[in-house]
């Protein structure tokens, strides 16, 4: 049988067995993890070289990649309704579209304001991509099976970062900065022909047997009617994940953005010495991610309530960040590296966990949706936590110290808000209609 729209011969699954083919979902959303992660972490990769060369001031570096969270979260606000309403196949390629232009518009550029621009751009189109990907695994696993489902797709920036770590500045360094650019956003095409070959929902695909689809749709049947966005502001459940979202991306973000910058700064790291760091760094967070989306998924088949098991799981990743204010004082860069691997494996631990939670909160038509406003919240933090790094490293003449000294105790104060919140991780109950 040929899937409608593309050339790909796709053979039915035989009805008496049940198929696995919401795994190849999965690793499809790790693919446009990867890609995403690997477009917005260039600029990261090549700010101290671009810094040099372009003449940034700190302020200068700190106003571009506060443009891209600006971008971003503001396009999180309107992405995650559009996956709910419009579905995740055309959303999905209509972003992917988007983000792979902009990220290739970069070798265009010279100035702050240009780079201000289409980073502006970038963030406006990646901002549809964890929408998709919850909207997808909601539509695509029972709970039970989420969380690990989460952490293989929120596994994709941790590899992205290594990918990159390897090839960008290879590229750079052969072919001039421009053409690291140009390769990274054509990436993106050759997954969107993947995704439009392969991605159909659930109930429409030949690949998913009778017995899968039966699996898949497990969980007790919830309305699918549409609703309203506003609506979902009027529910503790959403400030409970924009709570967790705003004190914890503007961490993981510091990472992307600022961690080759700091390594530059502090032990004399440039382009061509950044990938062995960056490797072990973002190996560890990948192991960080699907053993977060494992624990609370093992948790929950041996008995726990949803409740205890996902907020124990934030909570070792909570205690285990907790070292990252020492990172400064380290006197060794195997010692910085080892201090950050720590940190960045809590902080996957601790994203894939919460990335789970609305598909806990809200039944599948509201899980974009309140992934795009839980999204919104954090990177407006995050906009606000760049400048302020910016303007603190600018009037320290670039002491790191009071920046690690907060992002190490985000964590509990972001678990404790959310169990303010949501004393039980329970759905809301939304109106059927």
């Amino acid at each position: 049988m040929r899937v409608a729209g593309s050339n790909v011969d796709v053979t039915a699954a035989p009805a008496g067995r049940r198929s696995r083919y919401r795994w190849t979902i999965a690793a499809l959303l790790f693919g446009a993890m990867t890609v995403n992660y690997v477009d917005r972490q260039v600029l990261g990769l090549l700010a101290p070289t671009l810094a040099r060369d372009l003449h940034w001031s700190e302020t200068d570096y700190a106003t571009i990649v506060s443009m891209w969270t600006a971008a971003y979260g503001l396009g999180l606000l309107f992405m995650g309704n559009l996956m709910d309403r419009i579905g995740v196949r055309r959303g999905l390629a209509a972003a992917v579209t988007g983000w792979s232009l902009a990220a290739i518009a970069h070798a265009l550029v010279r100035t702050v304001t240009g780079f201000s621009i289409v980073r502006a751009l970038l963030g406006l189109g990646e901002s549809g991509n964890f929408p998709a990907a919850n909207r997808a695994v909601a539509e695509w696993f029972p709970k039970k099976e989420r969380a690990f489902a989460t952490g293989i797709f929120n596994s994709g920036p941790n590899v992205a970062v290594a990918l990159a770590a390897l090839f960008v500045p290879w590229i750079a360094l052969a072919l001039g900065w421009r053409w690291a650019f140009v390769a990274t956003g054509t990436l993106d095409l050759v997954w969107l022909a993947a995704w439009l070959a392969i991605y159909r929902e659930p109930a429409a695909h030949p690949r998913v047997s009778p017995a899968e689809l039966a699996y898949i749709r497990s969980d007790p049947g919830e309305s699918t009617a549409a609703l309203p966005w506003r609506s979902l502001w009027g529910y503790r459940q959403t400030w409970a994940y924009a709570a967790g979202k705003a004190l914890t991306d503007p961490v993981w973000l510091f990472y992307l953005f600022w961690l080759p910058k700091f390594l530059d700064a502090r032990f004399g790291v440039k382009l061509a010495g950044l990938p062995l760091p960056l490797i072990v760094i973002y190996s560890a967070a990948t192991a960080g991610s699907l053993l977060g989306g494992w624990a609370s998924g093992a948790l929950i088949a041996r008995g726990w309530t949803v409740n205890r098991a996902r907020k124990i799981t934030m909570l070792v990743a909570a205690v285990a960040i907790l070292p990252t204010v020492l990172a400064p004082r380290a006197t060794s860069l195997a010692l910085v590296v080892a201090i950050v691997s720590v940190a960045a494996a809590a902080h996957q631990w601790w994203s894939t966990t919460l990335l789970t939670t609305p598909g806990d909160l809200f039944p599948k038509r509201a899980v974009a949706s309140a992934t795009g406003i839980g999204g919104f919240a954090g990177m407006a933090a995050s906009f606000l936590f760049q400048r302020a790094t910016g303007d603190i490293l600018q009037m320290t003449h670039g002491d790191y110290a009071p920046v690690f000294a907060v992002l190490g105790f985000l964590y509990l104060a972001a678990l404790g808000l959310i169990h303010l919140l949501v004393p039980r991780m329970e759905p809301a109950r939304l109106p059927a209609a």
